[in-house]
């Protein structure tokens, strides 16, 4: 349904790097980028991600109450995001695990402070 999501970054070549790194275990690869947005697109995967330096040129911030979630093909993909995330310099927000009957997820914080969800639903 959600055809891209952007998430602001104030240091885009280092926000870059990061989710080079986060989003590697689901396939993710830089695509098309300009002066302040960089594209991450999947082979596997419909949708895209945008990280970007906010239009308005003002400081990016991160949502109350906003999360992205990255859909896992499995329970050991969510781990990987979530390892890779850490060692790149993520907020452990919670670790791998089971939330509820189907649902395994792992929460962190980007360089920027924006929550996101590494998630595998099923049994």
């Amino acid at each position: 349904m959600i055809g891209y999501a952007t998430i602001g970054a104030n240091d885009l070549e280092r926000a870059s790097k990061f989710y080079d790194a986060v989003l590697a275990p689901l396939g993710g690869a830089r695509a098309f980028a300009n002066e302040r947005m960089q594209f991450y697109m999947s082979p596997s995967i419909p949708g895209m991600i945008a990280v970007c330096k906010p239009y308005d040129e003002q400081k990016a911030t991160a949502g109350n109450g906003s999360m992205f979630g990255l859909a896992a093909a499995s329970r050991e993909q969510v781990d990987a995001i979530h390892a890779a995330a850490i060692a790149a310099g993520a907020v452990d927000e919670g670790a791998p695990g089971m939330r509820t009957d189907t649902f395994y997820g792992a929460y962190f914080r980007d360089l920027d402070g924006n929550k996101l969800c590494a998630f595998y639903t099923g049994a």
